[in-house]
């Protein structure tokens, strides 16, 4: 679903720009808009198209490595804390129930006991949805400032306008490319170069 809707807006793009150009060429032509040497120049500019291997990007691009290294410990700081709430509970559960199989507990008192174990739960459960939630923020945030960084780069290495369009490639988007276009290496090195991870 993702790579067809891709697909749909690569071509959608590339067709409005032919339109766009055929249209401001035929209005030269028919004399109703003003020559402009700039306009000249743009229409008469050839299409240009590079690429970038999106996946050789996200395993190359040491932003990428540091936001994969604070995931996993973002996961594994969960998964301690959830273990460690899950056993609390647990023990409480325990020592309520040995109190009972002794007869030292009351009614009322197995009606607190049941509320408190309760309320640990209610707990447990709200902490682990409040950790997804940021896990989830978190990442989030990640991923756009990887796009950022990556967008940014993109606009200062075509800072000459050598190419009309630079496009990520996804794998199985493209069923042709000619590797000549492809700056893959550039933009690793580039991003690598650029990016200050914090201390």
């Amino acid at each position: 679903m993702k790579n067809g809707l891709l697909i749909w807006n690569v071509v959608l793009t590339l067709l409005t720009g032919y339109l766009f150009i055929n249209h401001v060429g035929s209005r030269k032509n028919n004399g109703g808009a003003k020559n402009n040497i700039t306009d000249t120049a743009a229409v008469n500019r050839p299409v240009s198209i590079a690429y970038f291997e999106m996946d050789s990007v996200a395993s190359g691009f040491d932003m990428v490595k540091t936001l994969k290294g604070d995931l996993s410990k973002k996961e594994n700081d969960m998964s301690n804390e959830l273990d460690r709430l899950t056993k609390g509970i647990q023990q409480r559960y325990m020592y309520y129930q040995n109190l009972e199989k002794e007869g030292k507990l009351s009614p009322e008192q197995a009606q607190v006991a049941g509320a408190e174990i309760k309320k640990m739960e209610d707990d447990l459960k709200n902490r682990r949805a409040q950790m997804e939630q940021d896990y989830n923020d978190f990442m989030a945030k990640r991923q756009t400032d990887i796009k950022t960084k990556i967008e940014e780069y993109i606009k200062e290495y075509n800072k000459n306008k050598k190419y009309t369009y630079v496009l990520s490639d996804d794998p199985g988007l493209f069923y042709y490319r000619d590797t000549s276009f492809n700056i893959t290496l550039d933009v690793i090195k580039g991003l690598n170069q650029a990016y200050k991870p914090a201390k």
